[in-house]
């Protein structure tokens, strides 16, 4: 096993030349296409979320598309419709945005409920459904959505359908203040990042990405870990400040990312510390906290620390 830690290393390095600092937010993106999933970005604007997705794309040959949620937003504009060909008088489908490989969906709680059903069959099928005729995704699709966490005017919250299918919620902070100034004298010393040109990446060979995805499948897991993994998952149905605990799904993404962390390490087997290390991301948009806690300050991350806790650990 290589190519799943030689990958990684490539990643971080070459957007290193691009982003400062965020160790965690370029670990787990690229864990995301290493698992097939797709993610949510909570941060305020300008921690450099979309410039994150934009680089990956350019460092792992992938085209990249971008969706900027309004309030106004219909599924034709992301999906794509059937318009008449005045030539032919037949109609012809035009694709939308959704026919890439990585699509960054920008602010989508400021998507309307309609459009964020469509989006659903995306992520889950990558497919879209048009007048009845199916129209397949790239195999790479991946959605990368955004959200502001303060911003809640002209929103519409995310329902629990649709958070269970993005395999994590990676919350992106502020950098400290050695970062800060490191990329003020980048800035200061030419650094464009809307010129991404000028920024040297060296990209990767597209069968590296291919071949990193069999090493993560191949990661072995012994009986004691799923055994694991569902002691956790169950606990949080059951854990007092918790009105709504994690779906089996959660319990299966929880493992592949777990199997990701381990292949980065350049392990083929799963330890219990991988699955520690997976559960805030992979579980922390997938339970809900009950009103009385949530007034008392209680949040999904205290709870997942709480509950990794109290379940054992295999020896």
């Amino acid at each position: 096993m290589n190519a799943v830690p030689t990958l990684a290393r490539h990643v971080n390095d070459e957007m290193g030349k691009v982003i400062v600092g965020q160790s965690a937010l370029k670990t787990e993106c690229l864990i995301v296409l290493l698992c097939q999933g797709h993610a949510l970005l909570e941060g305020v604007p300008g921690l450099a979320k979309t410039l994150a997705v934009k680089t990956l794309s350019r460092l792992l040959r992938l085209e990249y598309q971008r969706v900027q949620c309004t309030s106004d937003l219909m599924p034709a504009d992301i999906i794509g419709t059937n318009v008449v060909n005045m030539a032919t008088g037949h109609f012809q489908f035009h694709k939308g945005p959704v026919f890439t490989s990585l699509l960054l969906v920008d602010e989508v709680n400021r998507m309307p409920p309609r459009t964020q059903a469509a989006l659903l069959e995306c992520m889950e099928e990558r497919q879209v459904t048009v007048d009845g005729v199916r129209h397949d995704l790239a195999s790479t699709f991946t959605v990368f959505a955004t959200q502001n966490p303060i911003e809640f005017e002209g929103t519409y919250p995310l329902p629990e359908a649709e958070l269970d299918r993005f395999l994590v919620k990676i919350r992106v902070p502020y950098p400290d203040g050695a970062e800060e100034a490191r990329l003020l004298r980048k800035v200061h010393g030419g650094f464009d990042p809307h010129d991404l040109d000028r920024a040297g990446l060296a990209a990767v060979d597209p069968a590296l990405l291919a071949d990193a995805r069999g090493e993560v499948r191949a990661v072995n897991v012994e009986d004691s870990l799923f055994t694991y993994i569902v002691h956790l998952v169950r606990r949080t149905r059951e854990w007092p400040a918790v009105s709504l605990g994690a779906s089996p799904r959660a319990a299966v993404s929880l493992m592949q990312f777990a199997k990701a962390i381990a292949a980065i390490d350049d392990r083929a087997y799963l330890v219990p510390d991988d699955v520690k290390q997976a559960v805030l991301p992979v579980l922390r948009h997938r339970i809900v906290v009950k009103p009385e806690a949530d007034l008392e300050g209680v949040t999904s991350d205290q709870v997942l620390q709480d509950v990794v806790r109290a379940v054992e650990v295999p020896r």
